[in-house]
């Protein structure tokens, strides 16, 4: 390798640098030499540039600076700075400005923090500043739409427990589109989701036409394990294509351990501020730096790793997370695929070209002793400190967010401790979320910053609701936090605005509603509204019209000119309807009034005429009913009478439900016309007769008579004509009895009597006031299902006078406010069952009673209660192992636990032909495993397993078939696991722990031997299980490598394997490098093996070469395999020494050979006479050096053959499979470097296994070579 040339001092102690300005601002360029006094020009396209109002050239001491006003695009130029010899060279870059696009957000976007812009102090030297108002690099503005790309919003990474459900959602911009885009989407590389749907994949898509956005989502519904992953959606048009990754991290229980800050938050290759690349800048290596932590992430150890612990074994705690990329950085090539097949590793390939890159940034930096850490996080609106450690306290630092220095203001602060660097972010908010470098010289280091939002929180939920068909529904609830994004379902189906605008959906502050415009029947269910703290659920019941009436209009009979009234009351206030007389309907006028207040209707003709007799009618508007009375016109008669007539009580009670009973509502007014006769003018005394006494009412004339209370107690009450309530109105030939707001003490028997010189007459009229019901006491909850309960109450002590029609019940949720009516129609019985309601809501009851005059008051509330219901049976019921004394079950949990949750197991048993169940534990289990004790050997008994919680049992999980209560003995036999079939090679110091799985019973004897001596136990633990044994070597050493046998023994059965283990370290240095010969620009080197190859062979050699002037070294060949060589392009005159590392499997020997003496290479002019040798001929027909080893390989995961060959000339070489020409078909990858051959085999699945042949031609002749490989069949997603 030539050595680079040393360059000339620069003049120069600051340059400035390459700026990008917008189009109208001004740019400033400034420089610093390294001597004052000295003259500095500055060039633009070549021409000398001189002072003007545009450009201004300012010079102080040795600071030099160029600015530029207004700058257009005819300053888009290469510029130059000259100082005596020095020149450097930099450029102008105009853009135009940026138009302002509106982005669509489908989440909450964080408000963009806006610093004042930095002053002229804080200006960085060299770097471009502008004159006009642009926001600060911290403020985050819109994005616009990515002119290349087809995404609007991109999915973002997700995260979800086992079990729960995850929606990923993408937008295309769909404006300037003639048609539909297709998008795609995939798993992992080329895994097409399309035709894996199903019960636990949906795929939907819908078009926004207020933002023309096509929307399309992927919904995965109880997620798996084998779930995880990378996944890729693409779009593409007749001229456009994208495609975006993100990631999906299935987490089996909540909670548990540490969480690793890059697996809780993913992030894919990101662009400038934050946007995904698209498909058009995405290359095999161009990754982001803020992409790395997504795929690191995706290497922990997951429940693969878990799945093959030992089962009978209870562990305590969970096992250590396992970096893979260490281990893979640590591991030789040739383990890479057994690592990947161990680790569940299904893109190796992917991974390779990334460790490449990680190994190419392992090397040791000279700027920082500390780098900043992979990732940090912070909750938002804390603060976070990033720190750097210096190895030169005077470097001068830079700090960038996604690429844009970042300027000192009130929330970014710089802090220079010693040799620290300290960049402290206050009041962190979602727009920090971003990428950070510390840059400095030429050296970065790359971190990021994860803010953590709280969670949104439902802070007051939704409430049942009942309402009529075509009314209006609104949803309400609150969240904590203003303008957060809640989701809203029915029936577990998300809602969306359709084009009928069925369903519309408000944000006021924390508020959201749901309004639904004219519900119909098909509008009743659960409807949920969900965030991504919480969630709320509220039942919508639809009832269809049903009028209800509750008070009907009656007979009236009355006199002329008098006012009759018409009234009737219905269930539905919003109810309108017309008056009907004889069949016609009624017009009002001044004399006849139509009203309708709330639930009454009342038709009023004051002024009653003969004309007005007939048959009145109420007709609601859409209902079938007909509510009838009849008005009669009481015409009074008037004839000539002799004097001294007897008075006669006139009293016409027709159409009431008794001759002599007046029935009156309560509340209402009570006015009865009694005619009455005689001559003179009779008195009249009104009195209510009761058991002791009676109250006398009389009109004032009479109250002189000396005889008008002679028959009357001594309690009797005699009363003018217009006191109190209770009142008698008084007419020549008629008095009017008034009780205004009849009440129950008004109840009672009146009596009339009229009195006069030629006699008397009596009357008794009865007086029922009748009422609603007394409320009922509150109702008894008597049976709790899962969804429904048994109510039951007792009937009111008070009936209000009236038989009791029926019950209506209503219920609530503990914390509401709004009571929802449970039926329609009246309750005749005392109990009833309701039902649909949501498990694990406490709720509350109440229930009215009503007669024909109305509802009562609500009851008192029910004591709370919440429906919950047993658990289901136990699953996967089944017997482990069976003893002589002993049985072991397992199970596991119910596939329905409920809102109870789960209190424990009870586990009985039965002996065959019995009925009686014993139970084998005492109390309750949590476990899902039994060991059941002190059996009676060669019983025959059944088992069974129930779940139990508040509610209940459950129904039973039971064994088939009895168990006998034996020991079975089973031949020994170890299942060796794949990695130990092979040579086992560690490094010296690597911790060893090998666990190799076996069967046999009664339990079996365990041997270990290593190359047929005892192990030691000081160096090497055993430890030995019923279903494996475990060999553990702390620190690994030289002296380990061997064979080791392990044999497991039952009586005189035994089963015995082999492990071979091979402890390697790093080579020890070559000996003996000497220098051959030097001719021209050439030196030939050589040298011998090292004495110690570290346990392994020796893959190569790395030569260096070092100036002797300089003595930095550089490296001329690496993986070097033989023992000389010969250095050439070395400089005329210089002296070098070099130095020789040997290199095997654990990489380079720790120091190098050196040779001793350096070697001279002599300037021009020498003459070298090379010397003669004798033509040889080196041709030689191909040999395979190495054959082909027959493989066994999984399906899915890509496979190489590799052989080795020579022959000169380089023999032509030809790939054959079962004898067919592999060489055009692009499933297969041929490779030869060196004489070693490789046949790439991507992705093979089954038909892909047969005999492969690899032949070698040149002009000296041929060989070939043959191996077998098996395919076996892996495991698919799942889905």
């Amino acid at each position: 390798m030539p050595e680079p040339a040393k360059k000339t001092a620069s003049a120069f102690t600051k340059k400035p640098k390459t700026t990008e300005v917008v189009e109208g601002d001004t740019a400033v360029f400034e420089a610093e030499t390294e001597k004052t006094g000295i003259k500095v020009k500055w060039q633009r396209a070549g021409a000398e540039m001189f002072e003007s109002e545009k450009y201004i050239i300012k010079a102080e001491g040795n600071k030099h600076s160029l600015t530029i006003n207004n700058t257009g695009r005819e300053d888009d130029a290469p510029y130059a700075v000259i100082a005596g010899s020095s020149k450097v060279k930099f450029d102008l870059k105009v853009k135009e400005p940026e138009k302002s696009e509106a982005v669509l957000h489908t989440e909450a976007v964080s408000t963009p923090i806006v610093s004042d812009s930095p002053t002229p102090a804080e200006t960085q030297p060299g770097e471009c500043t502008r004159s006009s108002e642009v926001p600060a690099p911290e403020a985050q503005p819109e994005l616009p739409l990515d002119p290349v790309g087809l995404f609007v919003t991109r999915p973002q990474d997700g995260e979800v427990t086992v079990g729960g459900n995850i929606t990923f959602t993408c937008k295309v911009a769909g404006a300037s589109m003639l048609k539909k885009p297709s998008v795609k989407w995939f798993k992992g590389k080329w895994m097409d989701l399309g035709s894996k749907v199903g019960k636990h994949l949906q795929l939907h898509d819908s078009y926004d036409r207020n933002n023309k956005v096509y929307i399309y989502e992927m919904h995965i519904i109880q997620a798996k394990m084998t779930y995880a992953g990378g996944y890729r959606c693409e779009a593409s048009t007749k001229d456009k294509f994208d495609s975006c990754n993100f990631s999906l991290i299935v987490n089996e229980a909540p909670g548990t351990g540490d969480m690793d800050i890059r697996t809780a938050f993913r992030r894919t290759s990101l662009v400038g501020g934050g946007r995904r690349m698209s498909a058009a800048c995405l290359s095999a290596e161009g990754h982001e730096e803020g992409g790395e932590l997504d795929f690191s992430a995706l290497l922990k150890k997951s429940s693969f790793l878990r799945s093959v612990n030992r089962k009978s074994e209870p562990k305590t705690e969970l096992q250590p997370d396992v970096d893979v990329w260490d281990i893979l950085r640590r591991a030789p090539p040739s383990e890479y695929e057994k690592i990947a097949f161990q680790y569940g590793i299904t893109d190796l390939r992917g991974m390779l070209k990334r460790l490449k890159r990680i190994k190419k940034e392992e090397k040791k930096s000279t700027a920082f002793l500390q780098k900043l850490d992979p990732a940090y996080q912070v909750d938002k609106g804390q603060k976070i400190k990033l720190m750097v450690e210096l190895a030169n306290p005077d470097a001068e630092v830079k700090w960038l967010k996604n690429g844009q220095e970042i300027q000192v203001s009130g929330r970014y602060i710089f802090e220079a401790v010693g040799n620290k660097r300290i960049l402290t972010i206050n009041h962190c908010s979602l727009a920090d979320d971003a990428a950070y470098q510390c840059v400095v010289d030429e050296e970065k280091s790359f971190t990021e910053l994860f803010v953590k939002e709280p969670p949104i929180l439902i802070s007051h939920p939704l409430e049942d609701q009942v309402v009529m068909a075509g009314e209006r529904v609104e949803f309400e609830c609150e969240v904590s936090e203003e303008g957060a994004a809640v989701k809203w379902e029915k029936d577990g189906n998300e809602l969306k605005r359709e084009e009928t605008f069925k369903y519309r959906f408000k944000k006021d502050g924390k508020k959201h509603y749901l309004i639904i415009n004219e519900s119909t029947k098909e509008d009743s269910g659960h409807y949920t509204v969900k965030t991504n703290g919480g969630e709320s659920v509220a039942e919508l019941i639809i009832q269809e019209k049903k009028l209800e009436v509750y008070q009907s209009i009656a007979d009236l009979t009355v006199r002329a000119r008098d006012q009759a009234v018409f009234k009737c009351e219905v269930s539905d206030e919003n109810v309108k309807g017309i008056w009907l007389k004889n069949g016609k309907e009624v017009i009002p006028d001044e004399r006849i009034k139509i009203s309708h207040i709330g639930r009454i209707h009342k038709l009023t003709i004051d002024d009653v005429t003969p004309e007005d007799e007939a048959d009145y009618s109420f007709v609601p508007e859409g209902f079938a009913y007909n509510l009838s009375a009849k008005l009669r016109f009481l015409e009074i008669k008037i004839d000539f009478v002799p004097r001294q007539e007897p008075p006669k009580i006139h009293l016409d009670c027709m159409g009431q439900a008794a001759p002599d009973t007046i029935v009156v509502v309560a509340g209402n007014k009570l006015r009865l016309d009694v005619p009455i006769s005689g001559d003179p003018i009779p008195m009249v005394i009104w009195q209510k007769v009761n058991k002791n006494s009676c109250n006398v009412l009389s009109n004032a004339d009479s109250m002189d008579s000396p005889d008008s209370s002679s028959d009357l107690s001594n309690e009797s009450k005699l009363l003018s004509e217009s006191e109190g309530r209770v009142r008698v109105e008084m007419h020549e030939d008629h008095c009017i009895f008034i009780i205004e707001g009849a009440e129950k003490p008004d109840e009672g028997v009146y009596r009339v009597t009229v009195k006069n010189p030629a006699g008397e007459d009596k009357a008794d009229i009865t007086v029922k006031v009748i009422d609603v019901p007394d409320p009922p006491e509150a109702p008894k909850i008597i049976n709790v299902g899962e969804d429904y309960c048994t109510v039951q109450w007792q009937p009111p002590k008070y009936d209000g006078g009236q038989p009791i029609l029926g019950y209506i019940l209503e219920r609530k949720k503990k914390k509401s406010y709004r009571w929802m009516r449970l039926n329609f129609d009246l309750l005749k019985e005392l109990s009833y069952e309701a039902k649909r309601m949501i498990e694990g809501v406490v709720y509350e009851m109440r229930l009215y009673a009503v007669n024909s005059i109305g509802m009562s008051r609500p009851s008192p509330a029910s004591q709370p209660f919440m429906p919950i219901a047993p658990p289901s049976e136990p699953t996967h019921f089944t017997v482990e192992d069976i003893s002589d004394s002993t049985v072991t079950l397992k199970w596991r949990p119910p596939e329905r636990i409920g809102a109870g949750g789960l209190d424990g197991y009870n586990v009985e048993y039965c002996k065959e032909g019995s009925t009686e169940w014993v139970p084998a534990l005492q109390g309750l289990t949590e476990r899902t495993s039994a060991l059941i004790k002190d059996l009676v050997t060669g019983d025959k008994l059944y088992f069974r397993v129930r779940a139990i919680n508040l509610a209940g049992e459950s129904e039973p999980a039971l064994t088939k078939e009895p168990v006998t209560i034996q020991e079975i003995l089973q031949r020994p036999k170890f299942w060796l696991p794949r990695y130990l079939r092979q040579t086992l090679v560690k490094k010296v110091g690597e911790t060893i722990n090998i666990v190799i799985p076996f069967q046999g019973k009664p339990r079996p004897k365990i041997t270990w031997t290593k190359d047929g001596q005892t192990l030691d136990a000081k160096e090497v633990g055993i430890r030995n299980s019923t279903t494996d044994t475990i060999l553990f070597i702390r620190k690994a050493e030289h002296h380990h490598s061997g064979t080791y046998e392990v044999e497991v023994q039952i009586e005189n059965m035994n089963d015995k394997v082999a492990i071979t283990m091979q402890i390697m370290d790093k080579p020890g240095p070559p000996q003996n490098v000497k220098i051959i010969d030097v001719w021209g620009f050439n030196v030939a080197l050589e040298w011998k093996p090292p004495q110690d190859n570290g346990n392994a062979q020796i893959s190569g050699y790395t030569i260096q070469k070092a100036d002797k002037k300089t003595m930095e070294w550089y490296t001329v060949f690496d993986h070097y395999r033989r023992t000389n060589c010969i250095v050439s392009d070395l400089i005329m005159g210089n002296e070098y020494y070099f130095r020789v590392f040997s290199e095997n499997l654990c990489g380079l020997s720790e120091t190098a050979a050196t040779t001793k003496t350096p070697a001279y290479i002599q300037k021009t002019g020498t003459i070298y006479k090379p010397p003669s040798y004798k033509e040889h001929d080196f041709s030689e027909a191909p040999k395979f050096t190495h054959p082909l080893v027959n493989r066994s390989v999984i399906s899915g995961y890509n496979a190489t053959l590799s052989c080795a060959v020579r022959g000169s000339p380089k023999p032509k070489i030809f790939w054959y499979k079962n004898k067919v020409d592999l060489s055009g078909d692009a499933k297969y990858r041929m490779f030869s470097k060196q004489g070693v051959l490789t046949l790439e085999i991507r992705k093979p699945s089954p038909f892909d296994g047969g005999f492969y042949t690899c032949k070698a031609v040149n002009e000296c002749g041929e060989a070939e070579i043959e191996c077998r490989l098996d395919v076996r069949g892996g495991v698919g997603l799942g889905i």
